[in-house]
């Protein structure tokens, strides 16, 4: 009678495929599931379901692995289900012959080679003798080792080095392992035979020689009952990782019509010798070298990578086998399987198999559930995938295998091409895949060409330089729900927007960017372009809004989004400007501090939006865009990064007017051919006799020298906003017959009477001015813009903006303000008290909230003469960062200590300085025209030596290699040139910012009050990733905080549902493991490779061991590893026992100091 129902002894992909053709052949079918497969696919794909493994009839439970290899479980719902006929799929029992034995006993068909076929051909060493048989060339090869290893090594040493491990019994490279020197043969043994019994409940392992450049090529063969064998043609397997196979394909490209043949005849005689019924496959090792064929053994099964055979001959393996154990002979119609002559290769064929391994972690399997599933598809493309869907859950306990792509087309490259697209097509999410590291294989160059081994994978690193995924998506929606459920840690207990406000409405303006001044300094060069402006009749516009104008009234938050935004909209509505004052100074540290924000990314977006404008950045001299000295080789590094990533125009100052602390970072700019405006920072009052230590000589010289150090523009940087009117008529008139070069003239309206200063300035003579946007102007900000325009229209200094789109921009900035309601300072309007205090603009807001974090906020006013105080204290030197935060720690610390300047001063009172004030008196920050007062200095250093050289020149050279290695080491990948230099200025800063985005993502795409306050329920948000790529999120709903203090937000990505889950941390929840993790670059920790159960723990708390002593060993996916000793040491702490589950990176075992 034919088969009526098939029960499938094996799960997931496997038993779906068999599943699928059993219904097409009209054959009910039966399933069979562990207790950990519960919730797997191929249960609900069968007719029938059985639980195996669990109870009443078992004297105990039977695990995950073992539930599937019991004969009598399975024999047992064979039985109970009817089933006249069980198919074994690949691995697990499918290469048992007890298990064929059992079937026959109990009168079930078994879908399969014969019990004595597989004895024959299942053990290695007997196939190998078989080949040898009839004529088949074989790799020399050992008998079964014995237990005597000292026997297991004269057979080691009679084959010759290098020898290759492998289990007699079972496949799918368990217990297969290289060796190559002899003292490794013992441990490699001991844990080959561990790991063989626990796959294949037999210890046997034998030794054979390793061929170096091999490889791997199979023959799919049938056999019927009735004495007939075909061959199917071959399958490449070549591309392996630690023995498994990655990626296979058929016919193997490399081989000529003749190998094929040859393969091909090898190939018939085994299956003919043994009179081979069913599916199976011969394997052999080809020397890339020789071309010469070597037999390794029959795989008595239908394989992983049958599907790529079928696809180029247009023959169902898998209803072949059930028609042949039907009694259908090959060659007839019933069968499904035509004669030797009618078989015949169709194109090319390509598979890969898509699996839960992390390539970023060394492959550890992932688990965990599926959040989002979208798979390929179109022409050419076949899937047979396992419990892969959205929402399915993928367990530690089996082979990670998720689906297996098959890619046909007439050419090996076309076939290459289909499954790069197709395996781009993917988005899988909520559990690690090998998605990129697949693709990068099937496009390398070597894979292309067909000049790849079987150790392809394991002698190209660059395989694994680009296998990071990016789901930004999921990333950034782990964001949303951990800003809406904990809010941001900078906005929180602030003002917020008022709901009234209007929404930023970008002003649009469309056609073609028209030229600007980038255009001309391209054309003209530094030096031309200098001679231009000094020429020029109107007086020439830098907007600050980018970067002053919101650093000094918005604490530096304005993040990127809202910025670039714009660029665009200047570059083509006020092509007139000189420059957009966009990056440097404080924003570098807080777009990534605060922001989660790369820099560097803003530039490239406004280079992007204004390619016509010059971009113009704030550089602290010795100081980069940091708050400390560092060596003149990194801040090089730099400045010439800078000049890459689209900054034309540095401005360069010293927060002490020494020049001496200018030259390296002016030199820098000059070599990258970018104009250099090296800034006098103006304090004091010119027109002050009481004051002559800043009088007009003294800015007039700096002018000069600044001019011989190799300047192209003459700045005047008046970051308090204390120059008048009268006296800047005086200055820059001075300034203008002092040097030939362009003067810029930068100030703050702290005042209130700034407009009033610039407009003398350019009755002056000045040659460029800052203003900010109308918006973002006024009290520590720049004057403003539009009314600075409207005041010299109609002149011959009127500067040619248009006042209208100034306005329309202006109305831009005015609703993004409202959305940083939270940065906002309390001054209320203009303060002539700067006049007394002489703070810098940007400034002011700071000192004033650290002022009110430290209960000052009452006694401002006191702060504020205690700044003055300190500043006279400290020789009356001019103050900018990081000089004048000097001053202000300095104030802050004598009005919380009620300290006078004479107790400062005394040499009979104790004062603990702040450390900040310690390093500038001993010359940290360089030195003020008149020197440090020596008393207070001496005080102060308590013994200590001042310097008075630059401080750059003390400093050795940064070993930029070195400290490249560093932090690649930290974030464990490579970091590109403009991280580097990020790196090298702020390192802290840096990493945190680097391991927030790789957890959040590019935060910087979101709208601002998505990323200060999230999304409200119901709310929805738009969030361009990538020119052309937009998401759309909405949130549905949020749960409750659960008995483990974690919400569910539950969002709508691109109309498809994610659920995220966050912890409360008002609520007290951390979200932080139970188990502690291993710190990379840490020595002293060993940690888990993958996740698994721990089978065995081998040392103790103070134990002594030695590098080689195995730690523990870890059973998972089916496999047994021992993690080793990699040095000498001490045992300081164990920190699992044997049974224990564990995580990837789990901390082990803690080394002694």
């Amino acid at each position: 009678m034919p088969i009526s129902k098939i029960l499938v002894a094996n799960r997931s992909e496997i038993a779906i495929r068999v599943f699928r053709a059993a219904n097409e052949l009209g054959i009910k079918t039966v399933a069979i599931w562990a207790e950990e497969d519960k919730l797997a696919l191929h249960r609900f794909k069968a007719d029938e379901s059985y639980q195996v493994g669990r109870g009443p009839h078992l004297a105990r439970d039977l695990g995950p692995i073992e539930s599937y290899l019991s004969i009598d479980e399975i024999i047992r719902v064979a039985k109970l289900s009817g089933a006249d006929a069980i198919h074994p799929g690949y691995g697990l029992l499918s290469e048992s012959p007890e298990f064929v034995d059992a079937c026959d006993a109990a009168g079930i068909i078994f879908i399969g080679p014969r019990a004595d076929t597989m004895r024959q051909l299942g053990n290695k060493v007997a196939a190998r003798n078989l080949a040898i048989s009839v004529g088949v060339p074989v790799v020399p090869a050992t008998e079964p080792l014995p237990d005597d290893m000292a026997e297991v090594a004269k057979m080691a040493e009679e084959i010759g080095y290098p020898v290759m491990l492998k289990a007699s019994w079972g496949g799918g490279g368990r217990g297969m392992r290289a060796i190559r020197d002899p003292k490794d043969l013992a441990k490699e043994v001991t844990e080959a035979k561990r790991e063989a019994m626990a796959a294949f409940g037999k210890d046997e392992v034998y030794l054979e020689k390793l061929v170096e450049r091999a490889r791997h090529v199979e023959s799919q063969v049938l056999g019927d009952t009735h004495g007939n064998v075909v061959h199917l043609f071959e399958r490449d397997c070549s591309v392996q990782r630690r023995n498994q196979k990655v990626v296979e394909r058929a016919p193997a490209p490399y081989l000529t019509d003749a190998q094929r043949q040859e393969l091909a005849t090898y190939s018939l005689k085994i299956a003919g010798a043994t009179s081979y019924v069913g599916a199976g496959t011969v394997e052999y090792l080809m020397d890339a070298d020789t071309g010469k064929f070597y037999f390794i053994e029959v795989n008595p099964r239908i394989q992983v990578e049958h599907t790529v055979t079928e696809v180029v001959t247009g023959i169902d393996i898998v209803k072949a086998q059930i028609h042949i154990l039907d009694g259908f002979a090959i060659g007839t119609p019933e069968s499904g399987v035509p004669k030797q002559a009618d078989i015949r290769l169709n194109g090319h064929a390509l598979q890969c198999r898509v699996t839960t391994e992390d390539p970023e972690h060394n492959f550890i399997p992932d688990y965990g559930r599926i959040t989002a599933y979208r798979s390929a598809a179109g022409f050419g493309i076949r899937l047979d995938g396992g419990t892969a869907y959205s929402g399915a859950i993928i367990t530690r306990f089996y082979d990670p295998l998720l689906v297996k792509v098959t890619a046909w087309a007439s050419t090996p490259a076309e076939t290459i091409a289909r499954m790069d697209r197709a395996l781009r097509e993917f988005r899988i999410r909520g559990v690690a895949t090998n998605l990129t590291f697949l693709e990068a294989i099937i496009t390398h160059p070597k894979f292309r060409d067909n000049s790849y081994t079987t150790r392809f994978i394991d002698t190209t690193p660059e395989l694994f330089q680009q296998v990071k995924r990016q789901d930004r998506a999921t990333k950034l929606l782990t964001y949303l729900a951990d800003v809406t459920v904990n809010g941001h840690p900078e906005t929180r207990g602030r003002p917020t927007p008022s709901p009234k406000a209007a929404e930023p409405v970008l002003p649009y303006i469309d056609g073609k960017v028209p030229d600007g001044t980038k255009q001309l300094l391209d054309k003209l060069g530094p030096q031309k372009f200098a001679e231009w402006m000094r020429n020029e009749k109107r007086v020439l516009m830098t907007d600050t809004t980018m970067r002053d104008g919101h650093q000094s009234l918005l604490a530096t938050r304005m993040r990127t989004y809202d910025i670039a935004h714009v660029a665009g909209t200047y570059a083509r509505a006020l092509p007139q400007l000189l420059s957009l004052e966009c990056w440097g100074g404080a924003t570098f540290d807080v777009s990534m501090r605060f922001l989660t924000e790369d820099p560097w990314e803003r530039l490239s977006l406004i280079r992007e939006g204004a390619p016509n404008l010059l971009l113009q950045m704030l550089l602290r001299g010795a100081n980069g865009v940091g708050y400390t000295n560092y060596p003149d080789n990194v801040v090089k590094y730099f400045v010439r990064q800078a000049a890459k990533g689209g900054v034309d125009l540095f401005r360069v100052f010293d927060c002490l007017n020494w020049v001496e602390n200018m030259r390296v970072s002016m030199d820098a700019v000059a070599e990258e051919n970018k104009l250099c405006e090296a800034a006098i920072c103006y304090t004091g009052d010119i027109l002050n006799s009481a004051r002559p230590k800043y009088d007009l000589k003294y800015y007039t010289d700096l002018a000069v020298e600044l001019e011989k150090a190799g300047a192209h523009i003459i700045a005047l940087k008046d970051m308090a906003g204390l120059l008048k009117p009268a006296a800047a008529k005086v200055l820059f008139k001075a300034l203008r017959e002092a040097t030939g070069l362009p003067i810029h003239f930068h100030t703050h309206d702290t005042s209130g009477i700034a407009a009033a200063t610039v407009l003398a300035a350019v009755d002056a003579g000045v040659d460029a001015v800052d203003a900010a946007m109308d918006a973002l102007s006024g009290n520590t900000s720049q004057p403003c813009l539009g009314s600075i325009v409207e005041a010299l229209k109609g002149t011959e200094r009127d500067p040619g903006l248009d006042p209208e789109w100034i306005r329309r921009i202006s109305f831009y900035w005015e609703a993004v303000r409202n959305q940083y309601a939270a940065f906002e300072s309390d001054l209320k309007g203009p303060a002539s008290e700067v006049y007394l205090h002489e703070m810098p603009g940007g400034q002011f807001t700071n000192l004033k909230e650290q002022a009110r974090s430290l209960g000052l906020e009452t006694r401002w006013h006191q702060v504020a003469q205690a700044y003055a105080d300190a500043n006279q204290m400290f020789g009356d030197i001019v103050k900018v960062t990081p000089s004048s935060k000097v001053v202000g720690d300095m104030a802050l610390m004598m009005v919380s200590q009620d300290l006078t300047v004479a107790d400062v001063v005394s040499p009979d009172r104790e004062v603990s300085f702040p450390e900040s004030v310690v390093s500038m008196l001993k010359g940290d920050l360089g030195q003020p025209p008149s020197g440090w007062p020596q008393a207070l200095q001496k005080k102060a250093l308590k013994g200590d030596k001042p310097y008075t050289v630059r401080p750059g020149s003390l400093l050795a050279e940064a070993d930029l290699d070195a400290e490249r290695k560093a932090i690649e080491t930290k974030l464990e990948r490579k970091v590109d040139d403009f991280e580097f230099a990020s790196y090298l200025m702020y390192p802290k800063v840096f990493t945190d910012y680097a391991l927030a985005a790789d957890t959040y993502g590019p935060v910087s795409v979101l709208p601002t009050p998505a990323y200060f306050y999230g999304l409200k329920e119901g709310g929805e948000l738009f969030a361009e990733i990538e020119r052309g790529k937009t998401l759309v999120v909405v949130n549905q709903a949020m749960t409750t905080t659960d008995d483990k203090g974690m919400v569910t937000v539950f969002f709508e990505l691109n109309g498809q549902p994610r659920r995220i889950k966050v912890p409360d941390r008002a609520h007290g929840a951390s979200g932080s493991a139970i188990r502690r993790k291993a710190e990379a670059g840490n020595s002293a920790h060993v940690g888990a490779p993958m996740p698994g159960v721990i089978s065995t723990v081998f040392v103790a708390p103070g134990q002594a061991i030695k590098a080689g002593d195995v730690l523990v060993s870890i059973e998972a996916m089916k496999m047994e590893t021992a993690l080793h000793a990699e040095k000498d040491g001490t045992i300081a702490e164990v920190l699992v026992r044997a049974g224990d589950q564990i995580d990837a990176k789990d901390l082990l075992v803690v080394y002694g100091a």
